[in-house]
C-alpha cells in the first residue's frame, strides 16, 4: 500500500554524520545482519570509507513496524560535496521528505543552507536533527536556535541524536513515518513513468537504472524508453536494494526500485531523464539537464607503455560516472595523454586518486583549468580548453571565463581575514551579514580559477578551520587574462603553460622560473629557464652545466696540453647548447605541478 510508503534522503554538511546514522537505520530496521554490518556501510568505496565521505549515492529499501503497522522506508543516501549537486538534486526530486542532520559542535555550515533551498524549492517535508550530541563540546543549544532561524519552526520540532551511540535515532524512525507524508500514486492503469536519480552500469545486463515510479507501474518485458535520449529499450528485471539488487515482479507508483535496461551504451543513459511508455508516452519530468565539465586537466601516463590500460581505465570509469568526460590528446614532451573534463576539483580529485588506486597507473596531471571563451579580432568565438590553445594577446578582443556565486560562513573574529583572502582572489562581495550569535555569513561571486590557487586550504587558515564555503555555477564575464609559457633551452613546455590574470603574470613567471631552476636536473650544457608572457620575457635563470675536469688524467709537461683540452671541451659544450634537448623528467612534472 502506497499509505505504508516513506521516501526520503538524509541531507547535510559534509563530515556532520550522515552515512553513520544511516549505520543506526539499516541497524534498527534489521536491513543488513548485525555480522555483516561495517562502518559506513552503503558507502562502497574504500576511498569513501578512508576520507569519510560520500561519492555516489545509494538507494535501501528498509522495513518497519510501527505500533504493529508495517511499513516501507526507502532511503537515498546522497553526496554532500557541491560538485554533486546535480545529482543531488535528482534523489530529492524522487522522495517526499528529508531528514535534515545538523553536528551540534559545528551548527549550521554554508552548505546546509543551500541544502534546505534546494529541498524547499522542491516542497519537501524537512525533519531537523542535531547530532553528536553525545560531544562534550556540542554547542547544543546555539545550534538549536540557528536551525529555529534558518527553518522558522519551533525548537521543540527539533530532534537530538547522537548517530554514533544509537541514542535518539529510534523516536528519529518514528518521526519519520509520522511526519513525512506518503507517496502520491496514480492509477494503476495509467502508463508508466519514473525518474532515473543514477544508475550503474553490467557487463551482461548493460545499463541498470535506478528510479522512482510516479505513474503506472513497470515489470519484466514492458517496452519502455528514455524520454530525452529517444532510446526504445525491453524491460529485463526490476526491483528493490537490500541495499543489493533484489528482483520483484513489479514495482508500482510511489516506490523507488530499479530497472534493467539491457542498453550496452552507457552515454545514452543521463541521471535525470524520464522512463516512459514507447506506444504512449506521458510528458516527462522538469530539471533534466546535462551534466557539464567546468574544470578541465591533461592527464598522461607517467610512463607512455601505460597509455592503452589508461584510455581502458577510462572507459570504465566513464561506465558508472557520466559526468567524467575526456578526449585523446598528444604532446611534443609527455606524449599521448586525455583532456578530461571534471564537475570540479574534489570530482577531479577523485577520479584521479581511483585511476591509481584501482588500475595501478602512475599518472602525470597537468595544472587543472577552465574554459575560457575567446572572441577573436575577426570576430569567430571559440572555447579554450587547453591553455597551450589560448591565442596569443594580439589575436584577441575579448575573453570571458567561468564565475560561481559563493557564501561563507565564518565566525565573527576571522571576519577580516576571510574579506582580505577573497579580495585577494578577485571575488566580489555583495552581502554580509549576522548569522547567529557568533558567526557572519559573506555572499558574492568570484571567478572560478581562483579556486585552483588553494583557496580553500587558506580559507581553513585563516579561520583556524571553522569557515565554511558553498557555491554554484553563475555566469560567463569578462576576464583580464593572458597566457604564460615557460621555455626550456628554448623550447615551450606545454605542460607548465597557464593562464594567469595579468597583474599576476610577473609574480607567476618569477615562481614558476625559481622553481623549475631548482628541480630540474644539470645536463652537460647550460640551460636557460625562462618565462614569456605578453610578446616579452619576464623572468629568466640559466642552469649551469656539469662539471668535468678533461684534463684531469694529464700530469707533469706542459701547460699548453691543457689549454688544448679546455678550448675542446667549450667548443663541445657551444655545440650541444645550440642542438641539445632537454630531457625533462616526469617527476619534475609532478613537482611543479605540486607547486
Amino acid at each position: 500500500m502506497a499509505d505504508n510508503i516513506r521516501n526520503f534522503c538524509i541531507i547535510a554538511h559534509i563530515d556532520h554524520g550522515k552515512s553513520t546514522l544511516a549505520d543506526r537505520l539499516l541497524e534498527l530496521t534489521k536491513t543488513v545482519e548485525q555480522r555483516k554490518m561495517r562502518e559506513q556501510y552503503l558507502d562502497q568505496m574504500e576511498l569513501e570509507r578512508e576520507r569519510g565521505i560520500t561519492i555516489k549515492l545509494q538507494p535501501v529499501t528498509m522495513r518497519y513496524a510501527l505500533n504493529a503497522v508495517p511499513y516501507t522506508l526507502n532511503l537515498i543516501d546522497t553526496p554532500g560535496h557541491i560538485d554533486f549537486s546535480y545529482e543531488v538534486s535528482r534523489s530529492l526530486a524522487a522522495v517526499e521528505g528529508a531528514i535534515l542532520l545538523v553536528d551540534a559542535s559545528q551548527g549550521v555550515e554554508a552548505q546546509t543552507i543551500t541544502n534546505v533551498e534546494l529541498a524547499r524549492s522542491l516542497g519537501l517535508v524537512i525533519i531537523p536533527v542535531l547530532n553528536k550530541i553525545d560531544l562534550p563540546h556540542a554547542r547544543t543549544e546555539e545550534s538549536a536556535k540557528e536551525l529555529v532561524d534558518l527553518l522558522h519552526i519551533k525548537k521543540e520540532d527539533i530532534l537530538k541524536i547522537s548517530a554514533k551511540t544509537g541514542e535518539g535515532v529510534p523516536e528519529l524512525l518514528e518521526e519519520v513515518v509520522r511526519r513525512l507524508p506518503s507517496p502520491r500514486v496514480s492509477q494503476i492503469q495509467s502508463p508508466p513513468r519514473a525518474l532515473i536519480f543514477d544508475f550503474e552500469y553490467s557487463s551482461h545486463q548493460g545499463i541498470i537504472a535506478y528510479v522512482r515510479v510516479s505513474d503506472g507501474g513497470i515489470k519484466k518485458g514492458d517496452e519502455l524508453k528514455l524520454y530525452f535520449a529517444d532510446e526504445k529499450f525491453t524491460v529485463g528485471e526490476v526491483g528493490i536494494f537490500t541495499p543489493a539488487l533484489r528482483p520483484a515482479p513489479e514495482i508500482l507508483s510511489g516506490q523507488i526500485g530499479y530497472v534493467v535496461t539491457n542498453i550496452k551504451k552507457p552515454e545514452t543513459v543521463r541521471v535525470g531523464d524520464t522512463i516512459v511508455s514507447s506506444k504512449n508516452p506521458l510528458p516527462a519530468f522538469p530539471g533534466y539537464k546535462e551534466p557539464k565539465p567546468v574544470v578541465f586537466s591533461s592527464i598522461y601516463p607517467e610512463s607512455q607503455d601505460d597509455f592503452e590500460e589508461l584510455r581502458s581505465a577510462f572507459f570504465r570509469l566513464r561506465l558508472t560516472d557520466s559526468a567524467f568526460s575526456f578526449e585523446q590528446e598528444a604532446d611534443a614532451v609527455l606524449g599521448r595523454g586525455f583532456r578530461s573534463g571534471f564537475l570540479g576539483m574534489l570530482h577531479m580529485e577523485i577520479v584521479v586518486e581511483r585511476i591509481r588506486r584501482e588500475f595501478g597507473i602512475n599518472l602525470v596531471v597537468a595544472t587543472p583549468t577552465v574554459a575560457y571563451e575567446i572572441t577573436y579580432r575577426n570576430g569567430e568565438v571559440k572555447l579554450i580548453y587547453s591553455p597551450s590553445d589560448f591565442p596569443e594577446e594580439h589575436e584577441i578582443a575579448k575573453v570571458r571565463e567561468p564565475w560561481i556565486k559563493f557564501e561563507v560562513l565564518t565566525p565573527q573574529s576571522a571576519l577580516s581575514g576571510v574579506l582580505q583572502l577573497l579580495q585577494e582572489h578577485r571575488a566580489e562581495v555583495s552581502v554580509t551579514s549576522v548569522f547567529g550569535e557568533r558567526r557572519m555569513t559573506v555572499a558574492g561571486a568570484m571567478p572560478i580559477r581562483e579556486l585552483m590557487r588553494g583557496f580553500f586550504d587558506q580559507l581553513k587558515s585563516v579561520s583556524q578551520g571553522y569557515a565554511s564555503f558553498n557555491y554554484e555555477w553563475s555566469d560567463m564575464k569578462e576576464a583580464d587574462v593572458a597566457r604564460l609559457n615557460i621555455l626550456v633551452a628554448d623550447e615551450p613546455v606545454s605542460a607548465f603553460t597557464k593562464i594567469v590574470a595579468k597583474d599576476q603574470v610577473e609574480f607567476e613567471g618569477r615562481r614558476m622560473v625559481e622553481k623549475l631552476h631548482e628541480v630540474l636536473p644539470r645536463a652537460l650544457f647550460v640551460i636557460k629557464i625562462q618565462a614569456v608572457a605578453r610578446g616579452r620575457i619576464i623572468a629568466s635563470r640559466a642552469l649551469s652545466a656539469l662539471k668535468k675536469d678533461v684534463a684531469g688524467y694529464l700530469y707533469g709537461g706542459d701547460r699548453t696540453r691543457r689549454m688544448k683540452l679546455w678550448a675542446k671541451q667549450k667548443r663541445g659544450k657551444k655545440k650541444l647548447k645550440e642542438l641539445g634537448k632537454v630531457n625533462i623528467p616526469h617527476e619534475v612534472f609532478v613537482k611543479m605541478i605540486k607547486g
